[in-house]
């Protein structure tokens, strides 16, 4: 019987092209299922092949577990129990007893075969797969083989790739035999075996289809930065050339549009802008915000926004339709964008101004001229006031060095009032708070710093209240909610 495993492994490796240790692996399983029918439980049996001369050995085995997760004497066995016998012996070992083995000839060839050839099929799938991702093919065409409760089941090559309904273009009507095109986004290992997953709405979609269609892009001349995409409506792509005798956008919307015509009718009509990339981000902003007319940027880099001015005529044009151009504008640059008339600009602005003006007018005990001064030259807050350089404050026309001097420490007195009313605060936490299940200390303290001094005021917050406050996970600022309301219900 040896040799009959010897010359099955070597005729199955040469037909199917697969390794023979795929083979002997196959066939150890299928004798290990035949060896386990001799047991009324669910004995773990291992078999083990001779890859030499063919011959093999069957065993029993129980895996190492500790004693209170033991829930199946037939595969299992305690630690305690275990140490007995082997006292090396430690959780994830097993614990083998050798088993008369199964003939070869007895199996029933067929069982055997159809075991073999299931292992074989996976191995060259994966083989198959292995193949076809090291290529680097992202951008995959294939016919459709079925429909799957709404899925698409497509054939790429030798490989069956799943198109999900929510990865396929909205309004879409796609039918078996059609040809289509697709995105790679992930490959699922799943019970049967690797699963390409695609998707015709991802923006790496759209950037695949220029790169088939605009030959610049492959040879290094352009490049594609960032992509946004309402699927099916409409679409933005940010381009930069590396060449300054080629024009990007007109080079990616081509003769008389026919570059970008042709990803459109591959997107169903969905309509693409293609915007010139820019370094400086509030030009990019404005690139973006096309068709559009911009009339003026203010930056927020702390929060990583920009309040955007456009005229009362070009709002809706800037909104666009439920929110749309903004919305990928917003995407394709990485900018929180907020859309203002001149109007609301101005309105907006002069809140900010007299917020600032009576900060200083308060915290620096100054008149209303000094503080209109140091907001119009650009002082946003007591620590630029207390730390800018002196010679940059010395240029300040209105002021002399004693005043600015004087400013610079007073607004020194006021940041360290501040700092220690905030410590102060910090040091009012309630036992209850700081001793509740679940709490720390560096969470204490930072509730405490907002006013949320015990388990009382925690228990009078909202979840999205909580995670505001410290940036916590959902569930953690659930459990400790739950736990500060529990007197409610004692």
């Amino acid at each position: 019987m040896s040799r009959e495993i010897l010359l099955l492994v070597d005729a199955l490796a040469h037909e199917k092209n697969v390794p023979k240790g795929v083979i002997f692996n196959a066939l150890e399983f299928a004798l290990a299922s035949a060896t386990k029918k001799r047991f009324t439980d669910e004995a773990d049996v291992r078999v083990e092949i001779n890859h030499e001369n063919g011959e093999y050995k069957s065993f029993r085995r129980w895996l190492v577990v500790l004693d209170e997760e033991l829930d199946n004497l037939a595969s299992q066995i305690s630690l305690a129990d275990a140490k007995l016998r082997y006292p090396e012996i430690e959780v994830g070992d097993f614990i083998e007893e050798p088993l008369d083995s199964v003939e070869f000839g007895r199996i029933g060839a067929q069982a055997a075969k159809q075991v073999i050839l299931q292992k074989v099929r996976e191995a060259e799938r994966e083989q198959i797969l292995e193949d076809f991702l090291a290529r680097d093919e992202h951008l995959v065409t294939g016919a459709i083989k079925r429909m799957e409760k709404g899925s698409a089941v497509i054939e790429v090559g030798r490989i069956e790739a799943i198109l999900p309904r929510d990865k396929m273009i909205p309004k879409e009507n796609l039918r078996v035999g059609d040809r289509v095109r697709a995105y790679l986004s992930r490959v699922e290992r799943t019970g049967r075996g690797p699963q390409l997953i695609l998707s015709r709405i991802a923006p790496e979609f759209l950037i695949r289809l220029f790169e088939l269609e605009v030959p610049e892009i492959e040879e290094g001349l352009l490049e594609i930065k960032s992509a946004a995409r309402d699927p099916g409506l409409r679409s933005k792509i940010a381009v930069k050339s590396n060449d300054q005798r080629l024009d990007p956008v007109g080079t990616c919307v081509g003769m008389r549009g026919s570059r970008v015509q042709a990803v459109t009718g591959e997107l169903a009509g969905e309509r693409v802008d293609i915007v010139l990339w820019s370094m400086e981000p509030a030009q990019f902003v404005i690139n973006a915000m096309s068709p559009a007319e911009v009339l003026s940027i203010v930056v927020d880099e702390d929060v990583h926004s920009m309040d955007v001015v456009v005229a009362e005529d070009q709002l809706a044009q800037a909104i666009g339709r439920n929110g749309q151009n903004v919305r990928l504008a917003s995407e394709l640059t990485g900018w929180t964008l907020n859309i203002l008339t001149e109007d609301e600009a101005a309105k907006k602005h002069e809140e900010e101004y007299s917020g600032m003006r009576r900060l200083f007018v308060e915290k620096l005990d100054v008149d209303e001229e000094v503080a209109d001064i140091l907001v119009q030259e650009g002082f946003g807050s007591l620590e630029e006031v207390a730390y800018v350089p002196m010679a940059e404050m010395i240029e300040i026309e209105a002021f002399d060095e004693d005043t600015v001097n004087e400013l610079r420490k007073r607004a020194r007195a006021a940041l360290l009032t501040e700092a220690i009313a905030k410590e102060e605060k910090s040091a009012e936490i309630s036992e209850n708070l700081l001793n509740m299940e679940g709490m720390d200390e560096v969470t204490a303290h930072t509730l405490a710093e907002n006013g949320v001094g015990s388990m009382e005021d925690l228990a009078d917050l909202a979840v999205d209240d909580l995670i505001g406050l410290t940036n916590m996970d959902v569930e953690r600022a659930k459990q400790l909610i739950m736990t500060a309301r529990a007197p409610w219900f004692a």
